[in-house]
């Protein structure tokens, strides 16, 4: 699979996380801190092999209007 970084947390200094990514199926992947054990127990109906990462909104808006920016 190969990723294309669209959007990363300006607060990381360039390292870490959280970021956004396009693979080249077209789908987003989204890389951040886990969760914590008693949160992950508040998501619904995950299935085996799933996880779920903290992700900020702006980061996730930045994604989404740099991919809308490279489709016009």
């Amino acid at each position: 699979m190969d990723l294309e970084l669209l959007a990363k947390d300006p607060s990381s200094g360039g390292k870490g996380c959280p970021s956004v990514y396009l693979s080249d199926t077209g789908e987003f992947v989204v890389q951040g801190a886990g969760l914590a054990a008693e949160d992950w127990a508040k998501v619904q109906n995950p299935l085996p092999g799933e996880t779920a990462v903290r992700i900020s909104p702006d980061v996730v808006i930045a994604a989404v209007e740099q991919h809308r920016r490279r489709q016009a």
